[in-house]
């Protein structure tokens, strides 16, 4: 799976996450017939009920796993380049960079499902391969404490979680940009297939402006940050348009109010900034 991301090359991040194939259907579920004539209505009965009890089981646990996915994870290529991958609200990122040469190397996310045992990535960017926009890929996976662990086709990757107890951010969740100021107006912007998104575990961002209906990929950016008494300050690893960005901070004024985070300052470039952003789940 993963294991080819220890290629020196950026396709070697293309296997599984930013090559990706076609999921493959669950063998877990399980459908039970009342028409066989062989089978004892009771037995069938009984059967059903206890897929039912089964199914509701394990739809539990991917919920549970699912919670507890969330947050930043790190692996590295064995060429001193870093995988970073963000959870939120059902929403991930996947970025591969190498901070100490300003270097971005790739990216690709979308929302996912847990299920019997499988993870599958949905893909709405991707910036090796932007075919793979649309469709899905899927892969075992098996989470222990900080340990995340992905395999398929007799190959696995370890992924391990980073240390975020300390964090209490307010923005750690999935957000589109909803309202942008020009002109001195706030204007909406509506959902749609062109979307402008913020990644946030506790310490760790990542943004990315994409299509999920034509794949085309305009850019992204990311690294640490904090949120604390209304300062938001973006610490910056990785940048696609412009690597000179690498190693900058930048802070802004934030608040999260009626459950929308309100962002203002000024840009990298110096330009003004008044946003408005929303959690994907309130699309």
């Amino acid at each position: 799976m993963i294991k080819l991301l220890k290629n020196t090359t950026v396709a070697g991040l293309s296997y599984l996450f930013l090559m990706g194939c076609a999921g493959s259907a669950n063998s877990g579920d399980q459908i039970v017939s009342s028409g066989s004539s062989s089978v004892p209505k009771g037995a069938a009965a009984s059967s059903a009920a206890t897929n039912t009890a089964t199914a509701s089981t394990e739809a539990t646990q991917a919920v549970r796993q699912a919670t507890e996915l969330e947050g930043a994870w790190r692996t590295t290529d064995g060429q001193g380049n870093e995988v970073v991958m963000i959870v939120q609200d059902g929403f991930m990122t996947f970025a591969r960079f190498n901070q100490q040469n300003k270097q971005f190397l790739g990216t690709t996310g979308g929302t996912y499902t847990l299920s019997n045992g499988t993870f599958e990535l949905n893909y709405e960017f991707n910036t090796i391969d932007s075919t793979q926009v649309g469709t899905s890929t899927s892969a075992n996976y098996k989470l222990e404490k900080d340990q995340w662990t992905l395999s398929r086709d007799g190959s696995t990757d370890t992924w391990n979680r980073i240390n975020e107890s300390n964090s209490n951010s307010p923005l750690a969740g999935t957000w589109r940009i909803t309202g942008r100021e020009r002109d001195g107006q706030m204007n909406t912007m509506r959902p749609g297939p062109r979307k402008t998104l913020k990644v946030l575990s506790g310490t760790r961002f990542q943004w990315i402006a994409f299509n999920s209906e034509t794949g085309q990929f305009s850019g992204t950016g990311g690294g640490t940050y904090t949120a604390e008494n209304g300062k938001y300050t973006e610490n910056i690893e990785f940048f696609s348009r412009d690597s000179s960005r690498v190693g900058m901070s930048l802070s802004f004024n934030y608040e999260v109010k009626n459950g929308n985070w309100h962002h203002s300052g000024q840009s990298s470039t110096g330009a003004p900034v008044n946003e408005i952003w929303s959690r994907i789940s309130k699309d």
